[in-house]
């Protein structure tokens, strides 16, 4: 898979938030959340109970390259401890809950942490168990709930899978990447008399070729010629290759001519 390298605005002074996981089952779900935050920039990671003992080898090995998040994760004894001190808390859960609770997609949760974390707020973010995700007590100790928008036949995420949603979201807030770049291996780019060129040469041998039999569409073709280099954006290698490759089939029909004569 392709990764994009744009740089995170404000990276050395927005504190990203903190990924609680409350009583998580699995080291090796522990340790597949602990490479989906760094993979998105996050490195506070707060276990409450995790059933199983911890540190945890099975963690270590499935966070691969994570591993420094895994061992810096701390140890809480319940939710209220874990988000002690942090000003600003959000549970994430797909359940429809009894309780009254402002619930906003994980995009703008990202936009609203970044905008509080900006004003010097700590945040932080709850996911429950793999098994039953997070009880009503513990979604009492947020401000507001995230709900990943999917399919309603079919909601439920595994732990790494929603903390990389999330953690995606906050990065993605503070990301400058463009939508769209053209990678061109490090050719620099074709200037405009070089296209310009390479068409006029193109357009020469097709007049050489008796290409243009209807002369009204000689202008209409030049066109669609013309656009299609244009669109291509051509390195300044591709445009020499292309004078190699007209010139070749210049030589070819000029060849072809002789041997019929």
């Amino acid at each position: 898979m392709a990764t994009g390298t744009g740089a995170r605005l404000n990276a050395s002074t927005v504190p990203p938030p903190r990924i609680v996981l409350v009583e998580p089952q699995l080291g090796e779900n522990i340790g597949a959340a602990a490479r989906a935050m760094a993979n998105c920039g996050l490195s506070d990671l707060m276990l409450v109970q995790p059933r199983e003992e911890w540190p945890n080898p099975r963690a270590r090995t499935m966070a691969a390259g994570a591993t420094a998040v895994v061992d810096a994760a701390r140890l809480a004894e319940d939710v209220p401890g874990a988000v002690a001190d942090l000003h600003r808390v959000y549970a994430t859960t797909a359940r429809p809950r009894e309780l009254a609770a402002r619930v906003l997609t994980p995009r703008a949760a990202a936009a609203e942490m970044r905008a509080a974390t900006a004003r010097g707020e700590r945040c932080g973010v709850l996911f429950g168990c793999e098994r039953s995700g997070l009880t009503n007590d513990d979604v009492t100790h947020a401000q507001a709930v995230i709900t990943v928008p999917l399919d309603t036949a079919y909601t439920s995420l595994n732990l790494a899978q929603a903390v990389l949603l999330v953690g995606y979201e906050w990065h993605l807030a503070g990301d400058d990447t463009p939508a769209e770049s053209l990678e061109v291996g490090g050719q620099p780019p074709a200037a405009q008399d070089e296209v310009e060129a390479m068409l006029a040469h193109l357009v020469g041998e097709l007049d050489a070729a008796d290409y243009f039999r209807a002369d009204h569409m000689r202008p209409t073709i030049v066109q669609n010629l013309r656009a299609l280099l244009r669109r291509a954006r051509p390195t300044e290698q591709e445009v020499r290759s292309l004078h190699g490759v007209v010139s070749a089939l210049a030589l070819g029909r000029q060849s072809r001519r002789r041997t019929n004569v």
